[in-house]
């Protein structure tokens, strides 16, 4: 299961929409780790000059990088982390997350090349 729901939230969602609020709140209660990854690059690429940050630190185990990996394919998870933090999301391997500016679609559209993936990659990330 990707995500913990409280039956409150269950019940609101049968009713109708969800807020990104709400959302947001079940993605962080449910995948800690992702969220910490995901969360400490939007403070580092607020606190620097730079058009993005990587996460390039592999998960400590199984479950954390399961939370990267549901976290990251889901269309609806990855569209809310986007929208709260106003930045774009990229993924190239079972660990490395990146946070992008909006306004830097060069360095986005880099990262997430053929190129970029196939330099990416390493003998130890065969079986991530």
């Amino acid at each position: 299961m990707s995500l913990t729901v409280s039956p409150e939230l269950l019940e609101k969602a049968q009713r109708g929409p969800v807020d990104d609020t709400d959302f947001i709140a079940c993605i962080q209660e449910s995948l800690p780790y992702a969220w910490g990854v995901v969360s400490g690059l939007a403070e580092r690429v607020r606190a620097t000059d730079t058009d993005y940050e990587a996460n390039e630190v592999p998960p400590p185990g199984e479950t954390e990088r399961g939370q990267l990996l549901r976290l990251l394919a889901s269309d609806a998870m990855r569209g809310a982390v986007e929208r709260h933090f106003g930045m774009r999301l990229a993924f190239q391997n079972c660990h490395k997350v990146a946070l992008f500016k909006p306004e830097a679609d060069a360095a986005y559209q880099e990262f997430v090349t053929p190129r970029s993936q196939l330099l990416n990659q390493s003998p130890e990330l065969v079986d991530c």
